[in-house]
């Protein structure tokens, strides 16, 4: 089964949204720049928004 996004918010270029899996509130971070393959999941929104606003691409 697919995750069903919702809070999406973009910072920069990185998107976070949060999702619920296997019962539990899950949030991730992925950037969208071309070439760069940065995405987590982490346990907090707050600590999703904080690599969103630290990350800087490679690419």
């Amino acid at each position: 089964m697919n995750p069903r996004f919702r809070n999406v918010r973009r910072i920069g270029p990185v998107q976070v949204a949060s999702f619920l899996a296997r019962g539990r509130n899950r949030h991730l971070a992925a950037c969208t720049a071309p070439r760069c393959d940065f995405s987590a999941e982490y346990d907090s929104r707050t600590a999703a928004e904080l690599a969103a606003r630290t990350h800087r691409c490679k690419a």
